[in-house]
């Protein structure tokens, strides 16, 4: 299973714009992928691609969090994932 840390850009969290901008991406990765606050067991991550998992994650500005997925291509949709999160969609 691949997994990635990424660090939340966007100035107001991982909320309404930012989650839905995300939530696309992470379904058009095809893969399952699952998003969690560190620390948390890997059976409680919730759907990147929902939008009320990525919202009610309260993940803030400048926290962590862990992306996981599986399967084949699983490593460069991370990657790409990781950068969305990344991005403060708010600024642009």
């Amino acid at each position: 299973m691949a997994e990635r840390t990424a660090t939340i850009g966007s100035r107001v969290g991982l909320h309404a714009r930012p989650a839905a901008i995300f939530a696309e991406a992470a379904g058009q990765a095809g893969l399952e992928v699952t998003i969690a606050k560190p620390g948390e067991p890997a059976e409680e991550a919730m759907d990147a691609s929902s939008i009320l998992s990525l919202m009610s994650l309260g993940a803030e500005y400048g926290q962590q969090v862990i992306l996981r997925a599986d399967g084949p291509g699983a490593d460069q949709a991370l990657d790409h994932l990781v950068t969305v999160l990344e991005t403060d969609h708010d600024a642009e």
